[in-house]
């Protein structure tokens, strides 16, 4: 998702990536089956640590004791990225970062049901921060914009030049049935998933879990002022 999205910034925008962030969801997520935010921010960890030079996984949202809505952690990383930080070094000057919501297209299709999310949060995701979004096969991407058409400036869809539609859920089927998931997801994971025995008759998941929520991208506006 990281590399699409940072091939889709460079060719089709003004922004240029400088980072990325894994931020998995906490334990007062309550999503059935979810494995403890130990294990979860292991796995994160494991994934990129040998796989990436710019993808980092930040852990203050999984260890938090309580549930964190997307629109916070998001203000957590621009507060932290432009005020504690103070942005990024540009020719000789200080520039803001703008940051973004990275996610696959099945968290575009949640955003625009009804209900689910609080429309004040909604607003504050999109509006000020946007969000790029993975195509995924299966999943009808413009009738999940048709009712975010406020926001379509903001929203940008990524298509998968190769199509991928791996997921976890697909994952977690396989290690259920004992089948091989090498090639799927890091080997390292794969590892880590064995030696704690994470997948099991009670159905607990790994931290490979997509969440869609909490993905952040950091961009610097390659021109102008940066937002």
């Amino acid at each position: 998702m990281f590399e699409m999205a940072r091939d889709y910034c460079q060719f089709n925008t003004q922004y240029e990536v400088i980072g990325g962030y894994l931020s998995p969801v906490g334990d007062a997520y309550k999503k059935a089956g979810l494995a403890s935010a130990h294990h979860r921010i292991n796995m994160c960890q494991l994934a990129v640590q040998d796989a990436s030079t710019w993808i980092m996984v930040d852990a203050w949202e999984p260890l938090q004791s309580d549930y964190q809505p997307t629109a916070r952690v998001l203000d957590r990383f621009d507060h932290e990225l432009n005020e504690v930080h103070g942005g990024i070094q540009v020719g000789g000057q200080k520039r803001r970062i703008h940051v973004a919501l990275l996610a696959g297209a099945d968290l575009i299709q949640t955003m625009s049901t009804p209900g689910v999310w609080s429309a004040q949060d909604l607003d504050h995701i999109l509006n000020h921060y946007g969000a790029f979004i993975i195509e995924r096969a299966g999943t009808d991407i413009d009738d999940a914009l048709a009712s975010l058409q406020q926001w379509k400036d903001n929203i940008h869809v990524i298509p998968q030049l190769i199509q991928n539609d791996i997921s976890s859920t697909k994952v977690r089927l396989f290690l259920k049935r004992e089948m091989s998931v090498q090639y799927l997801i890091p080997h390292p994971v794969v590892q880590y998933i064995e030696e704690n025995d994470l997948y099991g008759d009670d159905g607990v998941s790994s931290a490979h879990e997509k969440e869609g929520k909490g993905k952040a991208v950091a961009l610097p506006e390659r021109s102008g002022s940066a937002t």
